[in-house]
């Protein structure tokens, strides 16, 4: 390899902070792919939480704390000075004439009912910029600021067909709170890299977003979940008022269509997300489904012989959304049946009041010691292998890495039919509804009686899992995805380190110049059918420099080429050729 590609890799309220699946990608991500320099814009609720990953390179995280903070720079290394040169010349008349019309036509963006993610990007550039020069708090707290936020919203909720509701100084005060924390992202620096990646269409993406406009950086967008989807949800819960819920839902709707609109590509865990993201306007061409994958290395086959007792494992988090008191309530309806059996959730606490919920429907359904909280666990495929049946109770999921794993280690799955769990089981598990205990009460007890269906079910879900969800597999589509995409940015970044020699410099980007050049030409005529010249050109631009970042994906391409005219000889070598690179691409990972 000639030099790594520098990837920012943007996330919110999950790594290096929580655990969860998110942040279990995102560290196989970092940890596996060492021809990759990654760079954490970690958006997290607050500054006091404990991180709970180790990075390669503790200075490649940016933290940018929400809430907990006094200034709005103190996740910066910014000197005081700085900031107070800031402060100082932060004046009413700039205010006023820099930042007031911006901000006020940022309002009517977020208030608007009709999106225009084009136009809400452009004023979160130029907010940035603003911002380089004037001190963030100053601003934001400043009466002017304050005046006109209320002169917006008091008109906007005088028209009933805005649909906004009334809201009163707490709601006002409240929802401006609300824009002053999240959009500090806007007061902070944005770093150099080939490719941006958010791991959600949230608020996470604003920094991406601003570097595609500000550099031209492409940005792909991995979906997990369904962030807006999510949001719904949980604002159903927060008992805001109406004015605040409105307020809330059209701003992360402007967040959400701003990601969409500006992504490169979008590649969700999923088929099933796919229909969100295209029903706000992705083209269907710019989004690639990369499945999560696990380690079969890690979650190896669980030995044949049942459990002395029939034994029931969740691996989830302790939270509303996962749903474990549909779970409890199956589980007291099998111990009816089967007396002896036993039910063990392994899971973090990330929602106190759900699990005080959770203890007190164990009491009120007599569960004792037959149903069990384990609480978190560091050896996951050993708790996958101590139980006979692997259960998944969620009312909401994306691709979900319980159902994954469990699948890899041979256990037959009972989960519920959301998300893309689906597509993860197909016919190698059951699926059934969910918030319906009996249903999962019976496909639980299924499996228990039938040992024989547990295990060739067991059998299917694993070479399933073999054959679509391997750690290689997302490592493989992650890179040749992050390779294409710097394509467009190689030659706007220093190729090596600052010490190179100018023309050094110089001969590099001629280079990646010409192998940019071949491999558009060679793209254009692939995709009229003119396979055998794009083949030459896709040839030509590997010849130019053979240990470049792209010479995977050329031989990928020059492989796909030959197969397309039939000449499958030559697809298969060229084949060997890109196996044999990725090969040795991931053996660098695991020696380095």
């Amino acid at each position: 390899m000639s030099d790594k590609i520098k990837v920012l890799l943007a996330t919110e309220g999950t790594y290096p902070f929580h655990q969860g699946g998110v942040s279990t990608w995102c560290d196989i991500l970092i940890q596996k792919m060492r021809s990759v320099d990654y760079i954490i814009f970690s958006v997290l609720m607050n500054p006091f939480v404990t991180q709970k990953f180790e990075l390669l390179n503790q200075d490649a995280l940016i933290r940018m704390p929400l809430w907990g903070t006094e200034e709005p720079a103190e996740h910066l290394e910014t000197p005081f000075s700085h900031i107070y040169r800031l402060k100082k010349s932060t004046l009413p008349e700039d205010i006023g004439r820099k930042f007031i019309p911006l901000f006020r036509e940022l309002i009517l963006e977020i208030l608007a009912q009709s999106k225009n993610p084009e136009n809400f990007g452009r004023l979160l550039l130029q907010l940035h910029e603003y911002f380089k020069y004037y001190e963030y708090k100053a601003t934001f707290k400043s009466e002017q600021t304050w005046n006109v936020y209320k002169e917006i919203i008091l008109k906007a909720a005088g028209d009933k067909d805005n649909r906004l509701g009334q809201p009163d100084i707490f709601g006002l005060s409240q929802s401006l709170g609300w824009i002053y924390r999240f959009l500090n992202i806007l007061n902070t620096p944005l770093p150099e890299a080939h490719v941006t990646h958010s791991s959600a269409a949230a608020f996470c993406g604003i920094p991406c977003v601003l570097s595609k406009l500000a550099n031209n950086t492409p940005y792909l967008l991995t979906e997990h979940g369904v962030y807006l989807r999510e949001q719904y949800l949980s604002l159903s819960r927060n008992g805001y008022s109406s004015f605040l819920s409105t307020f809330l839902i059209r701003l992360v709707q402007s967040v959400t269509t701003l990601n969409y609109a500006f992504a490169d590509q979008v590649s969700p865990v999923c088929q099933y997300n796919m229909r969100w993201e295209t029903r706000f306007g992705v083209p269907p061409s710019q989004v690639n489904v990369i499945y999560n994958g696990v380690d079969q290395r890690v979650f190896a086959e669980a030995p044949g012989a049942p459990q002395s007792v029939p034994t029931v494992v969740m691996v989830a988090r302790i939270d509303p959304i996962k749903d474990i008191m549909t779970f409890m309530h199956a589980a007291a309806l099998l111990k009816e049946r089967m007396p002896e059996a036993k039910f063990v959730v392994y899971g973090s606490v990330s929602v106190p009041q759900y699990y005080d919920q959770c203890l007190a429907l164990k009491e009120e359904l007599q569960l004792g010691n037959s149903f069990i909280f384990a609480g978190h666990t560091s050896n996951t495929s050993a708790a996958y292998q101590s139980g006979d049946v692997i259960a998944l109770s969620s009312i909401s999921e994306a691709f979900p890495y319980s159902v994954v794993e469990g699948m890899m280690t041979g256990k037959p799955v009972v989960a519920t039919d959301v998300g893309g769990v689906k597509e993860a089981l197909a016919d190698t598990g059951v699926l059934v509804q969910p918030r319906d205990p009996s249903a999962m009460a019976d496909g639980i007890e299924k499996l228990l009686r039938n040992r024989e269906l547990a295990a060739e079910l067991g059998r299917e879900a694993r070479q399933r899992a073999l054959s679509l969800f391997t750690l290689d597999r997302v490592l493989e589509l992650h890179f040749k995805s992050y390779v294409k995409l710097a394509a467009r940015a190689e030659e706007r970044l220093p190729a090596a380190a600052a010490s190179e020699s100018a023309e050094r410099h110089a001969s590099q980007k001629s280079v990646v110049a010409e192998q940019k050049a071949y491999m558009e030409k060679g793209y254009a005529l692939a995709a009229h059918g003119f396979d055998q010249r794009a083949i030459a050109l896709f040839q030509k631009a590997l010849w130019v420099q053979p240990d470049s970042v792209l010479a995977p994906v050329l031989l990928a391409e020059i492989a796909q080429a030959f197969n397309r005219i039939g000449d499958h000889d030559r697809a298969f070598q060229e084949l060997y050729k890109y196996e044999a690179y990725m090969e040795l691409v991931a053996g660098e990972g695991r020696t380095a």
